[in-house]
């Protein structure tokens, strides 16, 4: 069924027609969530909250339902941090990943060798991805994990267009230098790409 006709029946209450568009976008949400926080049963606890908020406001949506969705997750993202922050757990600012995402599944005709160092690739970008301020981790997921628009993303964190842009400037750069630092912690065939951390980050 597509999307628009979920969407619509959706609006009507059916919640099997919700559940399809749950499923079409929950890893995706919780990935981005996982980023955010770095905490799995926070991200679970956001995603979840981000989906239970987007039924209940399928009315007011104007647009495009996933950069719609995506900003409810954001939302949600944010409301856990400043709930960890509230509870001295952590400081916003101090927030580092306490788990990464599980390893890439294993491509069709993908060597064991090259499996492991692409899946040790991924895991120090998420790392680097870690210790970037939620704002610039978040519009750096956003982009090039995510693929949306500068303009989509000014929408989703309601940012400005030239905050976006400088966010994500800045988080590019911070990745490209975490990685660098890297040094013989990558492996050999993907050294090279730490001059290009922020491309490497939608891999």
């Amino acid at each position: 069924m597509q999307e628009e006709e979920l969407l619509r029946r959706s609006r009507e209450g059916d919640l099997d027609c919700f559940n399809a568009l749950v499923e079409r976008y929950q890893d995706s949400i919780y990935g981005l969530a996982l980023r955010l926080l770095g905490d799995s049963a926070r991200a679970e606890d956001a995603a979840q909250d981000a989906f239970i908020a987007a039924f209940r406001s399928l009315r007011s949506l104007r647009g495009s339902f996933r950069p719609w969705l995506f900003r409810i997750a954001v939302n949600c993202c944010y409301d856990q941090l400043r709930l960890a922050r509230r509870r001295r757990e952590t400081s916003l600012d101090a927030l580092r990943a306490e788990e990464t995402p599980p390893a890439p599944l294993r491509d069709p005709g993908e060597s064991p060798e090259d499996h492991a160092q692409r899946a040790e690739l991924e895991m120090q970008i998420n790392l680097g991805l870690s210790r970037l301020q939620p704002d610039r981790r978040v519009a750096l997921a956003l982009r090039d994990i995510q693929g949306f628009t500068y303009e989509d993303i000014a929408r989703i964190t309601r940012a400005s267009l030239g905050t976006v842009k400088s966010r994500i400037s800045r988080g590019r750069a911070e990745l490209r230098d975490y990685l660098l630092a890297q040094g013989e912690l990558l492996p050999s065939r993907y050294r090279h790409l730490s001059d290009e951390g922020s491309k490497a980050a939608s891999r």
